[in-house]
């Protein structure tokens, strides 16, 4: 039998980079939360209802459930930054969330990891304090946060709280929003949301901010509900998710507040612990989506 009755045994090439397939990938750099309503246990469950491919870099472990916070164990400065290598060597990013760093060491290891790899579509939520009222930062961290991740970040998105702390002072109603968001923009954040839920009142008003002066504000009735921990994280890593699959920012931030305000709804009348209770994450899910490039 000659050499042409055997089939092939030649590796079929590679397709060219921009013709392979692959999932919508959302790099979360957090800290862990064992009752998994926050953190990137919250984090990896919006990812996964809004079709993307979620990736985890670990900054923190905490103790925690629907009551509080009772532990922190930062994880190693060389370990974080080994699984942000690994995973942005090998699979990429086309967005990363950034949720809990306690130490301005950290802070400085995430910060030098977006410059090295040049890292796009970064959703900064400055989280500083637990749903339960716990601070989760060392106090020294907020001005290095500042310094070091405002100018990398698309966007940064605190809470009122996070926000009076960034800026040293209350913010007091509805009016005082576009002043704060102003304040934020002058740190060196390209874009701020500042959200406005823990204002009183049945109307909750976020405001998203650039620099240019423009402004989108979005409003909605609360929805009165027992179940509120963990809205921050999956609102910031739904605006990544949609950043990842392609929408601009303001896109991303409507559809991501569309996401959380329906995952508030489905799971607002649900019992989880004797605490403050998760969101309903899993209240739609979106098949996977694949992209080409």
């Amino acid at each position: 039998m000659t050499a042409d009755h055997f089939p092939s045994t030649a590796a079929s090439p590679e397709p060219a980079p921009a013709a392979r397939k692959r999932y919508a990938r959302v790099l979360i750099i957090a800290g862990s939360d064992s009752g998994g309503g926050a953190g990137i246990q919250a984090d990896l469950k919006t990812c996964s209802a809004l079709g993307c491919y979620g990736m985890t870099a670990i900054t923190a472990i905490t103790v925690q459930n629907t009551l509080g916070v009772s532990g922190i164990h930062g994880i190693p400065v060389d370990i974080l930054r080994g699984q942000i290598d690994a995973v942005v060597e090998d699979i990429g990013a086309d967005a990363v969330k950034i949720g809990m760093l306690a130490t301005p060491e950290v802070v400085q290891v995430v910060a030098d990891a977006i410059r090295r790899h040049q890292l796009r579509n970064v959703v900064l939520d400055p989280v500083m304090v637990a749903t339960s009222g716990d601070r989760l930062i060392a106090p020294e961290t907020a001005s290095v946060l500042v310094r070091e991740l405002f100018p990398l970040a698309t966007v940064v998105t605190p809470n009122l709280d996070e926000a009076a702390l960034l800026l040293g002072h209350s913010i007091d109603g509805i009016d005082a929003l576009d002043g704060a968001v102003q304040e934020l923009l002058a740190l060196g954040a390209p874009a701020a949301l500042l959200k406005g839920g823990h204002l009183s009142g049945d109307l909750v008003v976020d405001l998203l901010g650039h620099g240019n002066g423009q402004r989108l504000r979005l409003q909605s009735q609360r929805i009165a509900t027992h179940n509120g921990h963990g809205t921050g994280c999956t609102l910031s890593s739904a605006i990544a998710s949609h950043l990842a699959l392609g929408l601009p920012l303001e896109a991303a931030v409507a559809q991501a507040r569309e996401y959380i305000l329906g995952a508030i709804a489905a799971g607002a009348d649900v019992f989880t612990g004797a605490g403050h209770g998760p969101l309903n994450h899993g209240y739609a899910p979106r098949a996977q989506v694949v992209v080409n490039g």
